[in-house]
């Protein structure tokens, strides 16, 4: 999944390991998240994006192609 995450991050000045602190998680998880390695819990990323007054889809975007529908079906 693609995020927005380092480009929040460094608007807000904040180190890796700061906003870790902010969320309660470690900072090989920020940067795992950063990297495209761990694709967050649903609370984390809502805890995130919180946390930079965004909404979840303001900072992890789905890949292009993606569909938000997995059945295919219109919503």
């Amino acid at each position: 999944m693609k995020t927005r995450l380092r480009v929040l991050r460094a608007e807000k000045e904040w180190s890796q390991a700061e906003l870790a602190a902010h969320v309660g998680v470690s900072r090989a998880c920020i940067n795992s998240i950063e990297t495209g390695r761990y694709d967050p819990s649903l609370p984390l990323a809502f805890k995130i994006a919180r946390i930079f007054g965004k909404n979840v889809e303001e900072v992890f975007l789905y890949p292009d192609g993606a569909s938000a529908n997995p059945s295919g079906s219109p919503s």
